[in-house]
C-alpha cells in the first residue's frame, strides 16, 4: 500500500509541527517505513522535494520551514 503525495506531505508537516527539535532526513524517512514489509516507501529525494514544497506552502503564513545543520524544522 503506497500513500499518495498529499498524505505523505501531511505526515511530514504534522511531524515537523509537533517536533521539539529539528528532524533529519533519516528521522523523516522513518515516518514512512512500512512495518509489515520493512521497506522504505519514500526516499530521501522525495522527502527533500516535499520539504521544499512545504517551504513554499508556508512562505506566506509567517512561519517558515528551515533547514539547519541538525535537520528540518518550522
Amino acid at each position: 500500500m503506497h500513500m499518495n503525495t498529499i498524505e505523505a506531505k501531511k505526515v511530514l508537516e504534522t511531524a515537523l509541527l509537533c517536533a521539539h527539535e529539528p528532524l533529519s532526513i533519516n528521522d523523516l524517512k522513518r515516518l514512512y517505513v512500512d512495518s509489515a514489509q520493512g521497506a522504505d516507501e519514500i526516499g530521501a529525494d522525495t522527502i527533500t522535494q516535499m520539504l521544499e514544497e512545504l517551504r513554499d506552502d508556508w512562505s506566506d503564513k509567517g512561519i517558515e520551514v528551515v533547514s539547519l545543520s541538525t535537520g528540518w524544522r518550522f
